[in-house]
């Protein structure tokens, strides 16, 4: 299914770019998978409980192959955006039908394991997928057949096991209102996060096709970022439980702002400079989500881990809606490299917003704060992932120094910092506990 969806993810702009498509028809397509990426997270569990789990998967990734074909029968912009749409309709559906049968058969023995074996596989799916259009030619149909292919083999496991199924989906709820006073730099975060990562995922072969590029250097580029925040995401996330997350936030959207201004300055050309570039950018902005979602956890007094992460990847993806409209835009104004102003704008935008935060908000002292767990790309994820990675208050947390420990002693009252953010007074915690199937 990740196979899949990578593949079909790089294929429609690299295509679409063939086809003379303008640049603001492909945001649409991007802004379409993300419109029905977010309504299915709301009413697939509906549709899980009317007709059951294996019903309602062999459905969706049915459904998924034919619109890869139909992608490839009907070649317009309108065809494409409205096929987009239920194309992330579906997908998110077979997501969360996925993740909540591992979900059912985690322990909290076994969970940290299941949730990595899943991040591995996330990555290495997508990378695969991506760079099977190197193999192919995007101006032929066949990588679409592919792409449908694929579709088709993940109904298999499925539709021949005799498996029980498990619950039924948790109902999904976003209340903006309680995301925003728990965290306002993880409210905002996430949502600038939502922008950029929306904007380069969608455009970002797209960028490459328009300044020449051939399209396994696309593919190439593609990997080489979602790599880099994959290896990036623990030690970035190991330092920011030593120190307040939010500078680590500002310092890496910070970093990711730096870089996409300078490919849009420089608009570089070469190969290696490009791989470098791309590499540093996506191990800065790919890790931005889970230190978001970190620093939110850190301060969810009322609010449980599922709520918070549900919700953030929820609120993540409103953002993705805008993002590629906005970098179509862009680019259309500026060419190409519009695409990393865009990135640029947000990313500094957010790097101001985390510092600002930190001269009105304390840091939760550190024997209270979650210890960091890294999540995977959250284009792919559906709030059922919340459910199943593990909650880090059951992780062992990480070794700190006696001196550490000392500096991160709680406050006298009198010297701590006041928040004009209501809800948002940093004391003793009470988690609340939530079983969710």
């Amino acid at each position: 299914m990740l196979t899949a969806n990578g593949l079909h993810s790089i294929l429609l702009p690299i295509r679409g770019g063939l086809e003379h498509f303008s640049t603001f028809s492909l945001g649409l397509v991007g802004t379409g998978w993300a419109v029905g990426f977010v309504a299915s997270c709301f009413m697939a569990p509906r549709i899980v409980h009317q007709v059951g789990h294996i019903r309602a998967f062999a459905a969706s990734a049915a459904a998924a192959a034919v619109i890869v074909l139909l992608n490839a029968m009907i070649v317009t912009p309108l065809s494409w955006i409205l096929l987009r749409i239920f194309s992330g309709f579906v997908l998110a559906a077979c997501f969360m039908i996925i993740e909540s049968w591992l979900n059912e058969r985690a322990t909290n023995e076994n969970r940290g394991m299941i949730f990595g074996i899943y991040m591995t596989i996330t990555y290495v799916a997508i990378v695969v997928g991506q760079m099977l259009v190197a193999i192919g030619d995007p101006a032929r149909d066949t990588s679409f057949m592919v792409g449908a292919i694929f579709f088709c083999l993940a109904l298999l496991p499925l539709s021949l096991s005799r498996a029980a199924v498990p619950q039924p989906l948790a109902g999904v709820t976003l209340d903006l209102k309680r995301l925003f006073q728990n965290s306002p730099v993880g409210f905002v975060a996430t949502l600038l996060v939502g922008v950029a990562n929306g904007a380069f995922g969608t455009l970002g072969p797209l960028f490459g096709f328009q300044i020449g590029l051939g399209t396994a250097h696309i593919a190439t580029l593609m990997s080489i970022a979602i790599i880099a925040g994959a290896l990036i995401q623990m030690p970035a996330g190991r330092l920011s439980d030593r120190i307040d997350r939010r500078f680590m936030i500002g310092g890496a959207a910070l970093l990711a702002s730096i870089i996409g201004m300078g490919i849009a300055v420089f608009a570089p050309h070469n190969p290696i400079v490009l791989s470098l570039a791309f590499a540093l950018y996506g191990g800065t902005s790919y890790a931005l989500y889970s230190l978001a979602v970190a620093h939110a956890n850190d301060f969810a007094s009322d609010l449980s881990f599922v709520q918070v992460s549900s919700g953030l990847l929820l609120l993540y993806g409103i953002g993705t809606m805008a993002g590629p409209l906005v970098a179509s835009g862009t680019m259309e104004t500026f060419g190409p490299e519009g695409l990393f102003v865009t990135t640029a704008v947000a990313h500094f935008a957010m790097a101001i917003f985390s510092v600002y935060r930190t001269t009105r908000r304390a840091p939760p002292p550190q024997h209270e704060r979650e210890t960091f767990s890294a999540v995977p790309s959250p284009r792919m994820l559906t709030p059922q992932t919340a459910v199943l990675q593990p909650d880090p208050e059951e992780l062992p947390p990480a070794p700190e120094s006696e001196e550490a420990s000392e500096a991160d002693a709680p406050q006298d009252e009198a010297t701590a910092p006041t928040d004009d953010t209501a809800g948002e007074a940093s004391g003793d915690k009470t988690k609340e506990t939530e079983t969710t199937s």
